[in-house]
Protein backbone atom coordinates (compact mmCIF):
# COMPACT_ATOMS: atom_id res chain seq x y z
CA UNK A 1 0.00 0.00 0.00
CA UNK A 2 1.49 3.41 -0.91
CA UNK A 3 1.72 6.18 1.90
CA UNK A 4 -1.40 8.27 -0.18
CA UNK A 5 -3.89 5.11 0.29
CA UNK A 6 -2.57 4.47 3.84
CA UNK A 7 -3.23 7.79 5.01
CA UNK A 8 -6.50 7.54 3.19
CA UNK A 9 -7.40 4.22 5.27
CA UNK A 10 -6.08 5.69 8.79
CA UNK A 11 -8.17 9.20 7.99
CA UNK A 12 -11.54 6.92 7.36
CA UNK A 13 -10.57 4.33 10.31
CA UNK A 14 -10.53 7.47 12.40
CA UNK A 15 -13.57 9.36 11.10
CA UNK A 16 -15.64 5.58 11.82
CA UNK A 17 -14.54 5.49 15.17
CA UNK A 18 -15.97 8.68 15.51
CA UNK A 19 -19.30 7.32 15.29
CA UNK A 20 -19.04 4.43 17.36
CA UNK A 21 -17.32 6.51 20.73
CA UNK A 22 -18.85 5.85 23.72
CA UNK A 23 -22.01 8.20 24.70
CA UNK A 24 -20.15 9.71 27.47
CA UNK A 25 -17.87 10.37 25.86
CA UNK A 26 -19.51 11.89 22.78
CA UNK A 27 -21.26 13.67 25.72
CA UNK A 28 -24.27 12.57 24.90
CA UNK A 29 -24.96 11.56 28.47
CA UNK A 30 -24.71 13.74 31.29
CA UNK A 31 -21.84 13.89 34.01
CA UNK A 32 -24.42 13.37 36.97
CA UNK A 33 -25.69 10.20 35.22
CA UNK A 34 -22.08 8.59 35.87
CA UNK A 35 -22.95 8.29 39.45
CA UNK A 36 -22.56 4.80 40.91
CA UNK A 37 -19.83 4.06 37.63
CA UNK A 38 -17.20 6.56 37.89
CA UNK A 39 -17.65 8.23 40.95
CA UNK A 40 -19.86 7.58 43.58
CA UNK A 41 -22.76 9.48 45.35
CA UNK A 42 -24.72 9.21 48.44
CA UNK A 43 -27.74 8.30 46.12
CA UNK A 44 -25.37 6.15 44.23
CA UNK A 45 -22.84 4.51 46.33
CA UNK A 46 -22.16 1.34 43.99
CA UNK A 47 -19.74 -1.15 45.46
CA UNK A 48 -19.15 1.12 48.58
CA UNK A 49 -22.53 1.23 50.15
CA UNK A 50 -20.95 0.77 53.72
CA UNK A 51 -18.41 3.63 52.83
CA UNK A 52 -20.68 6.22 51.77
CA UNK A 53 -20.85 7.85 55.32
CA UNK A 54 -16.81 8.40 55.48
CA UNK A 55 -16.15 9.52 51.89
CA UNK A 56 -18.99 11.84 50.50
CA UNK A 57 -17.31 15.45 50.28
CA UNK A 58 -19.38 17.99 52.71
CA UNK A 59 -19.87 21.37 51.39
CA UNK A 60 -20.51 24.64 53.60
CA UNK A 61 -20.17 28.01 52.36
CA UNK A 62 -20.23 31.57 53.55
CA UNK A 63 -20.20 34.92 51.94
CA UNK A 64 -18.65 37.88 52.56
CA UNK A 65 -19.25 40.64 50.53
CA UNK A 66 -18.60 39.32 46.72
CA UNK A 67 -16.37 36.64 48.35
CA UNK A 68 -17.83 32.93 48.32
CA UNK A 69 -15.95 30.61 50.44
CA UNK A 70 -16.40 27.10 50.56
CA UNK A 71 -15.52 24.65 52.57
CA UNK A 72 -15.19 21.17 50.86
CA UNK A 73 -15.10 18.24 54.54
CA UNK A 74 -14.77 14.78 54.04
CA UNK A 75 -15.27 13.02 57.63
CA UNK A 76 -12.24 10.10 56.87
CA UNK A 77 -9.37 8.99 58.71
CA UNK A 78 -5.83 10.17 57.73
CA UNK A 79 -4.01 7.05 58.54
CA UNK A 80 -0.40 7.81 56.82
CA UNK A 81 0.16 6.00 53.65
CA UNK A 82 -2.10 3.47 54.45
CA UNK A 83 -5.52 4.57 53.85
CA UNK A 84 -6.58 8.50 52.97
CA UNK A 85 -8.21 10.96 51.07
CA UNK A 86 -6.04 11.99 48.37
CA UNK A 87 -7.50 15.38 47.14
CA UNK A 88 -10.40 17.37 46.92
CA UNK A 89 -11.47 18.53 44.21
CA UNK A 90 -14.37 21.71 43.06
CA UNK A 91 -16.28 21.68 39.97
CA UNK A 92 -18.56 24.02 38.53
CA UNK A 93 -22.15 23.58 37.05
CA UNK A 94 -20.71 22.15 33.57
CA UNK A 95 -18.22 20.18 35.55
CA UNK A 96 -15.10 21.83 35.07
CA UNK A 97 -12.51 22.54 37.38
CA UNK A 98 -12.00 25.20 39.64
CA UNK A 99 -9.75 24.57 42.14
CA UNK A 100 -7.89 20.92 43.69
CA UNK A 101 -6.21 20.44 46.80
CA UNK A 102 -3.84 17.58 47.03
CA UNK A 103 -3.28 16.29 50.99
CA UNK A 104 -0.12 15.26 52.58
CA UNK A 105 -1.26 12.24 54.86
CA UNK A 106 1.44 12.62 57.07
CA UNK A 107 0.83 16.13 57.76
CA UNK A 108 -3.23 16.81 57.34
CA UNK A 109 -5.08 14.99 60.14
CA UNK A 110 -8.26 16.31 58.90
CA UNK A 111 -9.35 16.25 54.92
CA UNK A 112 -10.77 19.72 54.43
CA UNK A 113 -10.28 22.19 51.80
CA UNK A 114 -11.23 26.25 51.43
CA UNK A 115 -11.76 28.06 48.35
CA UNK A 116 -12.58 31.46 47.23
CA UNK A 117 -15.35 32.19 44.67
CA UNK A 118 -17.06 35.41 43.36
CA UNK A 119 -20.08 35.87 43.03
CA UNK A 120 -21.02 32.73 41.35
CA UNK A 121 -24.07 30.92 41.73
CA UNK A 122 -25.81 27.42 40.32
CA UNK A 123 -24.70 23.92 41.28
CA UNK A 124 -21.19 23.44 42.81
CA UNK A 125 -19.53 19.50 42.97
CA UNK A 126 -17.01 18.57 45.11
CA UNK A 127 -15.09 15.61 44.45
CA UNK A 128 -13.26 13.71 47.44
CA UNK A 129 -11.01 11.04 46.23
CA UNK A 130 -10.09 8.22 49.05
CA UNK A 131 -6.64 6.02 47.59
CA UNK A 132 -9.01 2.78 48.65
CA UNK A 133 -12.50 3.55 47.60
CA UNK A 134 -12.63 5.62 45.15
CA UNK A 135 -14.04 8.99 43.81
CA UNK A 136 -17.17 10.39 45.69
CA UNK A 137 -19.25 13.56 44.99
CA UNK A 138 -21.08 16.15 46.84
CA UNK A 139 -23.45 18.75 45.01
CA UNK A 140 -24.58 22.18 46.62
CA UNK A 141 -26.70 25.11 44.28
CA UNK A 142 -25.43 28.35 45.39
Amino acid sequence: MNRRNLLKAGLAGSAAGLIYLPSTVRGDIPATELAGKIYFTEANPGRWSHKAQTHLPRISTARTGDNLKITVTTPHEMKPWEHYIVKHQLLDKNFNLLFDRIFNPEKDTIPVSEFILGTYSGSLYALSMCNKHDVWLGEITI
